[in-house]
């Protein structure tokens, strides 16, 4: 079973993607796992980097909403940012560029443990500019079209690392980045708030959300994998 990005991240001794928020090993988190050669810099190749936050809403025990934020300085497949959104049994992709955001959501997004459970259709893509501000002080604002993802209230900072992510395929990836869970998030389409909240918990000194910032994040996979990072 694939490692909870959101128990990940919560356990916050690795890093978006997003799972994410918090707390014992990262988005979300589990314990790094321990050192090995063939994980050393010389055997992984960089896939991405950037930030990545992600939100995940609930009414309840239902989960209502989905979005990861993808803020991309490189990949194989350029720069840019990206929202992919679920709700209503649908994904949405938001973004410029349909080759990148394509990708992040066929690479990474599908894979996440966010997505494990969810109807997950092929997404409908919207070639839209999509502007993103985030920070570690005061969260995120995120808008695309009539999309608008806001994130506040930085709960607190800290590191995450791990070589054991696995993604399509099985392959195991590296992955580092800070995280910051948040104390709310919001998503609005069409003017309109989709229904839940984050769920936030932990302790004071080690609080988890399922809205959280991951920033200085990179990805990295085995030069020896057999699948190319170009899908």
């Amino acid at each position: 079973m694939p490692v909870d990005r959101r128990r990940f991240l919560l356990s916050g001794t690795a890093a978006g993607a997003l799972a994410v928020v918090g707390g014992a090993g990262l988005p979300g988190h589990a314990a790094a796992a321990p050192a090995r050669p063939a994980n050393s810099p010389a055997a992984r190749a960089p896939v991405v980097a950037g930030a990545n936050p992600g939100l995940v809403l609930y009414d309840g025990d239902r989960l209502t909403a989905y979005a990861a934020v993808w803020q991309v300085d490189w990949s194989p497949y350029g720069a840019g940012n990206v929202i992919v959104l679920w709700h209503r049994d649908q994904v949405h992709l938001y973004g410029s560029d349909p080759g990148l955001a394509r990708w992040l959501e066929r690479y990474f997004v599908r894979h996440f443990p966010e997505a494990e459970g969810l109807v997950w259709p092929e997404p409908v893509l919207h070639r839209v500019p999509v502007r993103v501000r985030v920070d570690l002080a005061h969260g995120l604002r995120a808008d695309a079209a009539d999309v608008h993802i806001t994130m506040g209230d930085v709960l607190d900072r800290r590191a995450f690392a791990t070589d054991a992510f696995p993604l399509g395929g099985g392959v195991e990836h590296s992955l580092s980045l800070v995280l910051g869970p948040c104390g709310h998030g919001s998503v609005h389409v069409g003017g309109r708030a989709l229904a839940g909240r984050p769920r936030v918990g932990g302790t004071a000194a080690r609080p988890t959300s399922t809205a959280y910032l991951a920033v200085a994040e990179v990805w990295q996979r085995p030069l020896a994998a057999d699948s190319s990072a170009a899908g």
